[in-house]
């Protein structure tokens, strides 16, 4: 399935199987901290611009691989492309983050949504796999992805970002059928999204839950967990994505570990909030893992960023199954100097760990 691929060590990764050394990419890899990407961004005239032109997104999904060492390459685009292609009228305000000009916050707004046609409203982003795939030829895996159900609804309810999401909490503790409505036609478009991506040619899915962490244990997984995992089952229905692993990334729910490698999952990403002999040890084999870096490691200077990066993988220890990855994105203040010393250091003291 993957014999065009000249590295493999991140699809072997999360079959667990044995790796020559530790592969390594990084959430948000193509962005604001790389100066070919601001002037492509700049070329564009705004993100949704960059992110609807599959020239221009292939453009920037490429560049860091041609700067480092890196194992996997990620599509450039957003998690709110879902939303918007449902006619919410999504929009950056500088400075301010996304906003929806149309938020979702009765029966009668939840009514009128629908799932978008892949091949329609969306075909930039298929188009964009493709070219991807294309110019990749077989240099390293690619990844699609989506944001997850929960944290879609976050947004699409409140109308822009938030601390604590609390409008969509309140209803989910005032209406939750009416929750349950938005939660589950955002669960058949995203398995249908992610189905799209692997038809393009995506080779590993990854679902962003960036939210889920903001909800209690019971809420979590009727909320958020629930609807990763019909996600993750839809996909193995599917003859393009069942053979394709995906990767759950809740960010702040490590105690939930456990539980979300039952949902059929290949690998899990983690945050740094918790140990990552801690997280291999809760999911007990089932699933590989891949983190989990503090992204602020990376304005610390070389040595700190070798020392840091060495801790992780030692505390993953030498076992197969580990893509070496931040907690969360890479911000806009790092030295990609910085990104080549972890990049280097990864694959480096990844191969002694290997030889132990």
């Amino acid at each position: 399935m993957n014999q065009d691929l000249k590295n493999d060590r991140f699809l072997r990764a999360l079959r667990r199987e044995p790796t020559d050394t530790t592969p390594i990419w990084v959430m948000r890899q193509a962005g604001r901290y790389l100066p070919e990407y601001r002037a492509t961004r700049a070329r564009a005239g705004s993100f949704m611009a960059l992110a609807q032109h599959p020239e221009l997104a292939c453009e920037v999904t490429l560049q860091p691989l041609e700067r480092f060492d890196l194992d996997a390459a990620i599509l450039f685009s957003d998690i709110l492309t879902v939303p918007d292609a449902m006619g919410l009228g999504l929009s950056f305000a500088a400075g301010e983050g996304p906003q929806f000009a149309r938020p979702v916050r009765n029966a009668a707004d939840i009514d009128r949504l629908g799932v978008p046609d892949m091949e329609g409203e969306l075909r930039y982003v298929t188009d964009a796999v493709r070219l991807i795939r294309r110019e990749l030829q077989g240099r390293v895996p690619l990844i699609g992805f989506s944001g997850s159900p929960w944290t879609l609804a976050c947004y699409m309810v409140e109308g822009q970002g938030s601390r604590d999401f609390a409008t969509l909490k309140a209803m989910c503790w005032n209406e939750p059928a009416l929750a349950h409505r938005l939660l589950d036609v955002l669960a058949r478009s995203v398995a249908q999204y992610l189905a799209a991506q692997a038809v393009a040619g995506a080779q590993a899915l990854m679902i962003f839950d960036t939210w889920g962490g903001l909800l209690g244990p019971a809420p979590f997984r009727e909320f958020s967990l629930r609807y990763m995992a019909q996600v993750v089952d839809t996909l193995k229905t599917n003859a393009h994505a069942r053979e394709l692993p995906v990767i759950l990334f809740s960010k702040g729910a490590g105690m939930h570990l456990p539980t979300m490698a039952d949902t059929g999952c290949a690998a899990l990403g983690v945050d740094w909030t918790i140990d990552l002999d801690q997280a291999r040890r809760a999911v007990a084999g089932k699933v590989a893992l891949q983190g989990n870096l503090d992204p602020a490691v990376l304005r610390s200077n070389p040595d700190t960023i070798r020392r840091e990066t060495r801790a992780v993988l030692d505390s993953y220890g030498n076992h197969p199954g580990h893509v070496f990855n931040l907690g969360h994105g890479i911000t806009p203040e790092v030295d990609p100097e910085h990104v080549k010393v972890l990049v280097d250091e990864v694959h480096s003291y990844g191969r002694t760990l290997r030889m132990t």
